[in-house]
């Protein structure tokens, strides 16, 4: 597809792709990219998704896609699209298989110098204490279904309840770590067999726990409202719902890919299957992914909890001394009820968010109250050779890109090109030599998350920048890493 041709360039960081590039689009599809990055996404079959999206019924504006898109499920990973809840439609390729995944950021007291040779017995014991890797089995025991309902009702607050963290973790979740909505019935049997034994477990692929240090601050403001300051030592996890959530996205598709026939919807891929929100499939979708997404935050509450637990072990002192403590706790795997401005008339709409990160501006009642002066914090881990960033929205997120952000670097390889060019075990050694101490379940993991597989995150935040729907506030580099 000679792309050139399709796409409208609007500025530095947009193109639009005009919804008479196929039959059947209801809107535009806008796509954040600089020149460069745009080489690389025209090379898998995104941009065509973006257009496949457009044709979502009830899709309001825009079909968008952030910096770092790449080929996905129905969706392109990095897509966002709002659809109206009175007459539009919920499709769980705009969620994703791993819904909820997202990332939780701890800050800590500490410093590079405080721990520069205790990385390696951190991580190790980190690698102990956080199973990771596929089928691992965590150390949360459920003891059974009953109780695992409890999880999925509760979400954060049930792990805090049960001794797994405090209160203060839960402010600092979005939605407080529970979705309203969530019926446990709506799940399936083989999704509960395979959750029950997984809270508290990091995962495997692209999941990961790292140590970082804070390296640049760009937003001084802003770094103070979170309590961030050069130098200081941070915990990004990033996992979400593990196979429970993945075999509910996998009974659903089945179920609406049946019903897109009772409810006369065409699509031009049926990976968007879809069904009115409305609707009683459409019903029992969101109130399963409601409790997919409180598994998740469930989860990462426990995990979260074994981190602070290892740090003690190791500095044999309590965690509260140590100042590890929540900046906050994002989903980029999700689907939202939010009202919006739609040509002056407000609209209360279900924005899909696959790949791309929530991002409310300053004054939302939604963040924590003393975060309301700058805006929500936006985290975007990039790949375990470079850098992540904390971001937090700009102005035009709210009225262009229904507040939201990048999630991520985004893949430039295939995990299978990964592997064919790239050794893991070469990579851990060529990490180590560059200060980076990386445990993992495999070697063949390694190899498919290696730096080179991915975009740099930073062109992919700069993009965000420069487009006004975020700012970069600081930038961590990783020290030690876990990978599944």
């Amino acid at each position: 597809m000679n792309w050139d041709k399709i796409l409208q360039r609007i500025d530095k960081f947009r193109f639009r792709l005009p919804k008479d590039y196929k039959n059947g689009m209801r809107v535009d599809g806008l796509i954040y990219a600089n020149s460069e990055l745009m080489e690389s996404i025209k090379q898998d079959q995104a941009i065509e998704q973006v257009a496949n999206v457009a044709f979502l019924p009830g899709i309001e504006r825009l079909s968008l896609a952030m910096p770092d898109i790449h080929w996905g499920y129905g969706f392109p990973v990095g897509g966002v699209a709002a659809t109206r809840v009175n007459d539009g439609v919920i499709s769980p390729g705009g969620i994703g298989y791993d819904i909820n995944c997202g990332v939780r950021l701890l800050r800590t007291s500490l410093t590079k110098k405080d721990i520069k040779d205790k990385i390696t017995d951190l991580v190790d014991r980190l690698f102990y204490d956080i199973p990771c890797g596929v089928g691992r089995e965590g150390r949360v025991h459920i003891k059974n279904n009953k109780e695992l309902a409890q999880v999925l009702k509760e979400g954060a607050s049930w792990s805090v309840k049960h001794s797994y963290g405090d209160k203060d973790d839960l402010e600092y979740t979005e939605a407080g770590g529970c979705l309203e909505g969530a019926d446990p019935d709506k799940i399936s049997k083989e999704a509960y067999k395979r959750g029950i034994n997984q809270l508290g477990t990091l995962g495997a692929g692209n999941h990961f726990l790292e140590i970082q240090e804070v390296v640049e601050i760009f937003d001084k403001k802003s770094a103070q409202k979170f309590e961030i300051f050069p130098g200081q030592i941070t915990i990004l996890i990033h996992t979400g719902s593990r196979g429970l959530g993945h075999q509910v996205c996998t009974d659903y598709l089945v179920i609406m890919g049946r019903a897109i026939y009772k409810y006369a919807i065409n699509l031009p891929d049926r990976q968007l299957a879809c069904v009115p929100i409305k609707s009683q499939e459409g019903e029992d979708y969101l109130s399963a992914m409601a409790s997919s997404a409180n598994f998740a935050w469930a989860n990462r509450q426990c995990i979260t909890h074994f981190i602070r637990e290892s740090f003690e072990k190791i500095f044999k002192k309590s965690y509260e001394s140590l100042g590890i403590r929540q900046v906050y706790d994002v989903a980029h795997n999700i689907a939202k009820m939010e009202e919006y401005e739609i040509e002056g008339k407000k609209k209360l709409l279900c924005v899909h968010r696959k790949g791309a990160t929530r991002a409310f501006p300053a004054g939302s009642l939604e963040i924590p109250l003393n975060y309301r002066e700058v805006g929500q914090p936006v985290l975007v881990p990039g790949d375990m050779g470079r850098y992540s960033f904390i971001l937090v929205s700009a102005s035009k997120a709210k009225e262009e890109s229904f507040s939201s952000a990048c999630h991520g670097a985004g893949r430039l390889l295939s995990r299978s090109q990964a592997r064919k060019i790239i050794h893991g075990r070469d990579l851990q050694k060529k990490l180590l030599e560059q200060g980076i101490y990386i445990k993992s379940a495999s070697f063949s993991t390694l190899a498919e998350e290696a730096p080179e597989a991915y975009k740099d995150v930073e062109d992919v935040v700069d993009v965000c920048e420069g487009a006004g729907i975020s700012r970069k506030v600081a930038k961590m580099k990783p020290l030690g890493v876990i990978k599944g």
